[in-house]
């Protein structure tokens, strides 16, 4: 059985990450997951880093999953717009890039807290919470 599509887009600051039409779309709000089809009442909400997915086809499970970080969601009329810090899809995440980003912004935090480094403590903190949420999003985190 097919489901009303909509209008849905997951938009960068580089640019669009996804844009078309989908019958489904989750996103991780701050107070936990948001799951909207076609039709849905209008909504405004906060997004954490986590995991986004676009249901294009319901039926034939066609889903394209991103790693997302933080940003904002909005559904007004038959329109989804998550405007996003980052989202990388789940098939292109390079799972030892992630790794070896997560160790390097780990080791160099812990130079910022033995008085070892004046790198930016929140900069690291955010490429550390984007790195560990590539790794969940792609099933390697561990």
């Amino acid at each position: 059985m097919a489901h009303p599509k909509f209008s849905v887009s997951l938009v960068t600051p580089e640019g669009s990450a996804f844009e078309g039409e989908a019958e489904m779309i989750i996103v991780p709000g701050a107070a936990g997951e948001i799951g909207v089809l076609a039709r849905h009442a209008p909504l405004v909400a906060m997004l954490n880093a986590g995991s986004t997915r676009v249901y294009v086809d319901m039926d034939s499970d066609q889903i394209q999953t991103f790693a997302t970080g933080p940003g904002f969601f909005q559904v007004l009329e038959d329109r989804a717009i998550a405007l996003v810090d980052d989202a990388v899809i789940a098939t292109e995440i390079d799972v030892e890039r992630a790794r070896h980003q997560l160790e390097e912004a780990q080791a160099e935090l812990a130079k910022v807290d033995a008085g070892d480094s004046t790198a930016d403590r929140w900069q690291l903190e955010q490429r550390i919470r984007h790195a560990e949420n590539q790794l969940n999003v792609s099933g390697a985190s561990g």
